[in-house]
């Protein structure tokens, strides 16, 4: 059998066919068999899983929990996450608005799945995880990009631009706010004018909110959840990754009107048939005992961020704005392009792993992305050596 599959054999859809790996695997594939690599190129915190949250599932396991769940995930998962987020918003959600997921992933294919039409648009703001315009070209969406700016007062964003992208044939308007891999939030006021334009349109916004509790100078971040209605056509998708050092479980939620929960229930019949239940059950113990955990992690990320934000004032060469939430540092090399080769060129001569800017958009390649979720050793080091090469070698 021949296994050297390559470009043009018949039978595998052109979507597929065509779609690109992410750079930042390249970039990790690149340092295979080296110890000496500090890595900030995925977007995770160095620590692991706290041991209360561990402790959960092992009780879970201990207890025989490891046959199928409920496709929407088990009541008591689904309790937890509606009394957390009306505890968070105000709201009144029931579970019937609450389906599990594995993974924050996992909720925005399913999303995807339930909503992206062949052939229509589908609105994303850029800079962009790579993960959500792919998800819309698996489905054959034509992908529309509003791409932001990095401005002397911060990231900006042209609302008239992104309101002149929706039209009747919009599908969906995908939102990731707070931004990966800028930091940036979406204001209040321009949210509620983006949901009277999809209003208008009877279009739905899809809300990528996983880093909603990461932020600075605040609890939470700005959320559709403060704005909706029962009728609205808003999906907010959220992750236990981030908050909870929980990213290799792969456990996340979906919060939308109840109408819809039994149409993510079939989704996830056909694609995982639901999360583990000891998972599952990590994650109850994480909404209702993880709250001092979220705000000593903020605390840890906003030390790293100031001092990184220090850092850049003694690079020229950068270009810069602090992020207002998540844990990332996404920075611009003045006159530089090709920030793929550029990362090779950082871990080849410098040992340091940083995420291309071209992942998160061909508008961004002379970006790199810096994880900040890490120590101070590390980051101090890490920083020492890209000082260094942008000096010296680039």
């Amino acid at each position: 059998m021949n296994h050297n599959i390559g470009p043009g054999i018949t039978g595998i859809r052109k979507e597929i066919e065509d779609l690109s790996f992410s750079p930042i695997r390249e970039i990790v594939r690149s340092a295979a068999g080296r110890n000496d690599v500090i890595p900030f190129w995925f977007g995770e915190p160095d620590v692991s899983t706290p041991d209360f949250i561990r402790n959960a599932a092992k009780d879970s396991l201990d207890r025989g929990e490891t046959f199928y769940a409920p496709n929407s995930g088990i009541m008591l998962l689904r309790e937890a996450i509606a009394d957390y987020m009306n505890g968070l918003y105000g709201k009144q959600l029931s579970p019937s608005n609450i389906t599990v997921s594995a993974s924050g992933m996992n909720a925005l294919m399913i999303v995807a799945e339930t909503l992206i039409r062949p052939g229509s648009r589908v609105v994303v703001l850029a800079p962009s995880w790579p993960n959500i315009p792919a998800v819309q070209e698996i489905l054959g969406a034509e992908i529309i990009r509003v791409s932001m700016s990095l401005q002397d007062q911060g990231w900006g964003l042209d609302m008239d631009r992104l309101m002149d992208a929706c039209d009747s044939n919009t599908s969906a308007i995908v939102i990731n706010s707070p931004n990966n891999p800028s930091g940036w939030m979406m204001k209040t006021e321009d949210q509620q004018a983006l949901l009277e334009r999809a209003r208008q349109l009877g279009t739905w916004i899809v809300s990528d909110e996983v880093y909603a509790r990461i932020t600075y100078g605040s609890d939470r971040a700005t959320s559709f959840c403060d704005l909706t209605e029962e009728e609205d056509r808003i999906i907010v998708v959220n992750s236990f990754s981030k908050s909870w050092a929980m990213t290799g479980w792969r456990l996340g939620w979906i919060t939308a009107p109840a109408n819809l929960e039994s149409q993510f229930e079939k989704l996830t019949e056909y694609n995982i048939a639901g999360p583990p239940p000891f998972v599952q059950h990590a994650g109850i113990t994480a909404l209702k005992e993880g709250e001092s955990f979220i705000r000593e992690s903020r605390m840890r990320y906003q030390k790293r961020r100031d001092r990184l934000g220090e850092w850049v004032k003694s690079q020229p060469r950068l270009v810069y704005a602090s992020p207002e939430a998540a844990f990332y540092a996404f920075f611009e090399i003045r006159d530089a392009t090709n920030s793929l080769g550029m990362a090779k060129d950082l871990l080849r001569k410098k040992g340091i792993g940083l995420a291309p800017g071209c992942a998160f958009g061909p508008e961004y390649d002379s970006f790199l992305r810096l994880c900040i979720a890490t120590s101070e050793e590390r980051l101090e080091s890490g920083l020492e050596r890209l000082g260094e090469w942008l000096k010296n070698d680039h």
